[in-house]
């Protein structure tokens, strides 16, 4: 879910000198293309017109030759927002995709997008609560089910790295 600590985990992820493909800025980057405002609702809705022209899977599409670009034999991608993004990544990677929850409260969430700053966060919880709602109607509940580990972040930051470092070890 959006805030949940994807980002943190990524910077946790590259300091372990992993690369991460973010999904997000897929999206961010076709925002720019199209001369639009980084805004959530522009992002939101180009994320929406990918999906609608080019199928539910679209951003996993368009990551694909980046992450094999890259060459490596582990690569993280950050920022499943569906089931059928999950369903093309196993076809793909197959037993070597492995799906990762990073599960926290709305609450929390909403504090942690209040104090990040990014152009397209939202400014109060009902905006945040429509963010989730979009991104559900993407399959992202369906993801989350399938999900072969969950991190529960609700801690401190430092513990949250921990919990991240003892699934990159254990990659």
């Amino acid at each position: 879910m959006p805030a949940s600590g994807k980002s943190v985990a990524s910077e946790v992820i590259v300091d372990s000198n992993v690369d991460v493909v973010n999904m997000g800025n897929v999206i961010r980057e076709e925002v720019k293309k199209r001369g639009l405002e980084p805004t959530d609702s522009n992002t939101g809705g180009v994320a929406n017109d990918l999906r609608a022209k080019e199928g539910m899977d679209a951003v996993a599409k368009r990551c694909v030759p980046m992450i094999e670009a890259l060459g490596k034999e582990l690569v993280v991608v950050d920022g499943v927002r569906g089931i059928a993004e999950v369903a093309f990544f196993k076809e793909h990677f197959g037993e070597d995709f492995t799906l990762v929850f990073i599960d926290a409260p709305l609450e929390l969430r909403f504090e942690r997008v209040t104090s990040r700053g990014r152009s397209d966060d939202m400014t109060d919880i009902e905006a945040l609560k429509q963010r989730d709602e979009r991104e559900l109607g993407w399959g992202l509940a369906e993801a989350i089910k399938v999900a072969n580990v969950t991190v529960d972040n609700i801690g401190t930051i430092e513990e949250f790295k921990e919990k991240i470092n003892t699934i990159l070890e254990q990659a």
